[in-house]
């Protein structure tokens, strides 16, 4: 009996292993407890009472089991010391201990990363020619903390989905020229902006660009102040650039009244846009018309630029003094020979005491050749001299009078100017007549009249015919010819015909008007 047990205790050697190893749970305590007390039986039997035991459990398997060597058959199993100890695993004899691994770094929080720019703005093609097209446009709305290492343009031919760089470096500038394309080819194009924190979404041309010359017709944009005569003065520069268009690029011709220009005199320089008029110190003689031709297989644009070269002029000629009377003196002059290539504005006319000898001005910007000065001082001699003036300034030299004039005192019979005495006598005469009036019982109201004559007229007021006298009814008036009658809270019996007479010696002359006064309202 005992050989057929012993199979079952080879078997349950590993499984006494298991606990040894792996500690028990708080619960199973109690339960091994119980072992000690059945451990009197003899040794063959304890084996097949472990192969009894059911297991309902097994403990967790550590994370790494040692090796477990075979067990031997003649042992018994281990025995807890205390009921409700917890079993702590035991190494087999013979077998490395396993050491404790240590406790894993807790991860560290990760930076957040730089968004990259965004999309540049605003692409566009500016210029278009046979094997080339210049792109604009605008730096992006974000550019990260590390802002813009710069802009990487890439094309594509239509039809193609190969997108190549075309500046090997990245470059700041928002204008760049595709160069090196063929003539007739559809090319898409694209603009990314590049960072250290990566390359933005790109920015694309909705349609792809043709690759052909753009004719234009020839347009010369003469500036504003151009268009009047340009005015320079003698020993300046002359230094004039006009802007023009077309395509292909025109030819541009100047002359001057149809004949080729003097280059000794005259630089010109001619670009793709614009000429350059250049001449290092102009000369009276440089001033004319030059006219500017641009022209392009047959289509030509004209335009006429007006040089003015000027300097000051000459002096007056034939200055001379015509009168001397009073305190006045009156000049005259005839224009200067030379008007510096410029109209004569005026001239200026000075003065000069004997006594003082200073020069000063008494008429500017003087528009006639003549003169009158006044206002000089009695006892002192003049000289005088006259300035020509044009738009550079006054002239060089100056006209002086070959004379003096010397203002000497004269005696003088003050003979009052006779008044011829003039006739004011005149008869009375009515210059606003009378006027009817309709009045109300019991209220004042006035009769008006004006009335001139010389002697003043002496005014009479009648009623009905009859003189009015003194009554406190009816105040008269008269003020510079204005002749007044209040008549004083009139009654039914104060209507009537009401005259007016002026008499002087000269005559007289009346008016009349009628009164009516109504009862109350």
């Amino acid at each position: 009996m005992t050989g057929k047990t012993t199979p079952p205790a080879k078997k349950a050697a590993p499984a006494a292993a298991k606990k040894k190893a792996a500690p028990a749970p708080k619960e199973a305590a109690p339960k091994e407890a119980a072992a000690p007390k059945e451990e009197a039986a003899p040794k063959e039997e304890a084996a097949p009472k472990e192969e009894a035991a059911p297991v309902t459990e097994e403990p967790p398997t550590p994370e790494h089991p040692p090796e477990q060597p075979p067990a031997p058959t003649d042992e018994s199993a281990p025995v807890p010391t205390e009921a409700g100890a917890e079993a702590t695993p035991v190494p087999a004899e013979g077998s490395p201990a396993v050491p404790a691994e240590p406790p894993a770094p807790e991860p560290k929080p990760e930076k957040p990363k730089e968004e990259p720019p965004s999309c540049p703005l605003s692409l566009a093609v500016e210029e278009v020619s046979e094997n080339s097209f210049t792109l604009t446009w605008k730096a992006p709305e974000q550019t990260g903390r590390a802002g813009l290492d710069g802009y990487v343009v890439e094309i594509c031919k239509d039809g193609s989905s190969d997108w190549k760089a075309v500046n090997q470096e990245p470059f700041l500038s928002t204008r760049y020229t595709i160069p090196n394309l063929t003539s007739g080819d559809k090319i898409h194009v694209r603009v990314v902006a590049v960072s250290a924190s990566g390359a933005s979404v790109p920015a694309t041309l909705e349609q792809p660009v043709l690759i052909r010359e753009i004719l234009q017709l020839p347009k010369i944009r003469m500036p504003r102040h151009l268009r009047e005569t340009y005015i320079r003065r003698v020993g300046d520069a002359v230094n004039i650039m006009i802007p023009f268009q077309g395509k292909p690029q025109p030819e541009v011709s100047w002359t001057k009244g149809g004949q080729p220009l003097d280059t000794s005199r005259i630089n010109i320089r001619n670009t793709a846009r614009d000429t350059i008029f250049y001449i290092r110190q102009a000369q009276r003689g440089d001033s004319g018309k030059y006219e500017l031709t641009v022209q392009i297989n047959g289509a030509e644009d004209k335009a006429t630029l007006d040089i003015q070269v000027v300097e000051p002029p000459g002096p007056p000629q034939n200055l001379k003094l015509v009168d001397v009377w009073g305190f006045n003196v009156a000049l005259e002059w005839t224009p200067p020979v030379d008007n510096g290539n410029s109209e004569i504005k005026g001239y200026r006319v000075q003065k000069s005491d004997k006594k003082s000898g200073k020069w000063f001005t008494v008429l500017e910007r003087c528009t006639r050749t003549s003169c009158t000065i006044s206002d000089l001082i009695i006892g002192n001699t003049y000289s005088f001299r006259v300035f020509s003036e044009n738009i550079c300034g006054l002239s060089d030299s100056a006209a002086v009078a070959s004379g003096v004039a010397s203002i000497e005192k004269t005696k003088t019979t003050y003979q009052p100017e006779k008044v011829p005495q003039r006739d004011m006598m005149e008869p009375p005469k009515f210059t606003q007549p009378l006027t009817d009036r309709t009045t109300t019982r019991g209220y004042s109201t006035h009769l008006f009249c004006s009335v001139r004559g010389f002697p003043q007229p002496k005014i009479i007021w009648l009623k009905n015919q009859m003189e009015i006298r003194e009554d406190p009814k009816y105040i008269a008036l008269i003020d510079q010819g204005v002749c007044s009658l209040e008549i004083r809270k009139p009654g039914p019996f104060d209507g009537g015909v009401y005259t007016c007479k002026a008499v002087n010696p000269l005559g007289e002359a009346s008016v009349d008007c009628r009164l009516d006064v109504k009862g109350e309202i």
